[in-house]
């Protein structure tokens, strides 16, 4: 089962600056758009940083005037970055191991092709438990098992799921477990599925 992947919820109008683009400018931008940071990239696009709120009090804490500054000498750099085909999950674990609300998107030769913000992940893991528990039926129950609709009883609540029912080994059980836990919006499964024999499954994935 395929998740979610970056490209399917980042924004790919994206403001940003470049190596000599004054603190100044950048300041309204951010104000502008309300957003708190924003990608620096060279003359191809690539992205070579990223400049935050933070990085422009910094800026104005070294003495300087704003508008003497520029970009490359306050952005953080190099930037974390992430690719379209990414998983969401990627991109949301990658922002709480540095601390970012925001990733710059690139492509395979690191230009900037979009931004995924912490808001964008956040609403994947917030589906209707309706939504998740269909995806579940469909893609898992129907399509992976090889099931009748009503061969797994599937009950969610605020993210986590509950089976429960009789499969044929204890091996479709594995599968039914393992591949809803990486339904998009699972926080956690519980397993009341039993099986009538420990015999592997050799259905299709």
């Amino acid at each position: 089962m395929k998740q979610r992947r970056v490209g399917s919820v980042m924004t790919d109008d994206v403001v940003s600056a470049r190596h000599d683009t004054s603190t100044e400018d950048i300041a309204r931008w951010l104000a502008e758009y309300d957003i708190n940071g924003l990608p620096v990239v060279d003359a191809e696009d690539r992205v070579i940083g990223v400049i935050s709120v933070t990085d422009l009090e910094r800026g104005r804490g070294s003495g300087a005037g704003t508008g003497l500054l520029t970009a490359g000498a306050v952005m953080s750099a190099p930037a974390r970055t992430v690719r379209a085909d990414d998983s969401v999950v990627r991109a949301a674990r990658l922002m709480c191991a540095c601390g970012v609300e925001r990733l710059p998107v690139v492509d395979e030769e690191a230009r900037l092709v979009g931004m995924v913000t912490r808001r964008d992940v956040l609403q994947i893991f917030a589906r209707r438990d309706a939504d998740i528990r269909q995806e579940v039926i469909d893609q898992i129950v129907v399509r992976a098992l090889w099931l009748g609709r009503q061969s797994v009883d599937v009950a969610v609540d605020d993210g986590v799921v509950t089976l429960s029912g009789h499969l044929e080994s204890s091996g479709a059980v594995a599968v039914a477990v393992q591949m809803t836990r990486q339904v998009d919006g699972v926080t956690a499964v519980v397993n009341r599925l039993t099986s009538a024999r420990e015999a592997p499954y050799c259905g299709p994935v």
